[in-house]
């Protein structure tokens, strides 16, 4: 079992930044992958990035891309996900999520969200305009 909760939502005007984070127990951090999600209201859940197990390779979806990075630190058994250059189109609710049958490395795979076997409960991301 692995829980999962999320912090660091906000509302934060366009071109501004946000730090969320991810605080995970249950099983051993450092041993699975780790992705974040978003949903805005009426839309699918879309894939935002994803890290492996050592921080050592990444995968993100185009639209973040040069604007957000995924890290982790597994000493405090949590993941982060840092947004620059926020666009109105970013507002969403946050999730992040355990993958824990990926260890290594992370591909496109990863971008599905039935690849993961947690979830947190979410964090709102609101950018104005």
């Amino acid at each position: 079992q692995v829980q999962l909760v999320e912090s660091g939502g906000g509302l934060v005007q366009a071109g501004g930044s946000l730090r969320l984070s991810c605080a995970a127990s249950g099983r051993t951090f450092r041993s699975y992958a780790m992705g974040w999600f978003r949903q805005a209201p009426g839309k699918e859940r879309e894939f935002v990035a994803v890290i492996n197990w050592s921080g050592g390779s990444t995968y993100y979806a185009d639209s973040v891309k040069g604007r957000f990075t995924i890290s982790r630190d597994n000493n405090k058994n949590t993941v982060y996900l840092q947004m620059n250059s926020l666009k109105a189109e970013d507002t969403a609710v946050y999730y992040c999520a355990a993958d824990v049958h990926t260890a290594s490395t992370v591909t496109w795979r990863n971008a599905l969200p039935y690849e993961y076997d947690y979830w947190g409960q979410g964090t709102q991301v609101t950018v104005s305009s």
